[in-house]
């Protein structure tokens, strides 16, 4: 069983920049793919970024954050990062962590855990 537990959001103008945290229980966080996925008001939740266990190179981006957001672990803390740079009004939205066995994936449906999200406002 993994917990996650996401901070970091909150309200931003456009152009900023924010950072959002999620915090995994358990001590097998290192052997778990992780993902971070967003739902706007009125949509369906969609794929934002994912990381292999190992970190590093091994991630994925939607082509609509690709070149402003980062995704990034620090295994050693049970923890995986979304910077978001040049937030765009569109970027508005809950983004949740979520968790999954085996190798990184875009898709929703294949990830195990999820966390309670985290609410991401950016302003004009």
């Amino acid at each position: 069983q993994v917990q996650l537990v996401e901070s970091g959001g909150g309200l931003v103008q456009a152009g900023g920049s924010l950072r959002l945290s999620c915090v995994a229980s358990g001590r097998t966080f290192s052997s778990y793919a992780m993902g971070w996925f967003r739902r706007a008001p009125g949509k369906e939740r969609e794929f934002v970024a994912a990381i292999n266990w190992g970190g590093g190179d091994h991630t994925t981006y939607a082509n609509s954050v690709k070149g402003r957001f980062t995704i990034s672990r620090d295994n050693a803390k049970n923890t995986v990062y979304l910077q978001m740079n040049s937030l765009k009004l569109e970027d508005t939205a809950v983004y949740y962590c979520a968790a999954k066995t085996g190798v990184l994936s875009s898709s929703r449906g294949s990830y195990n855990y999820w966390g309670q999200g985290t609410q991401v406002t950016v302003s004009s």
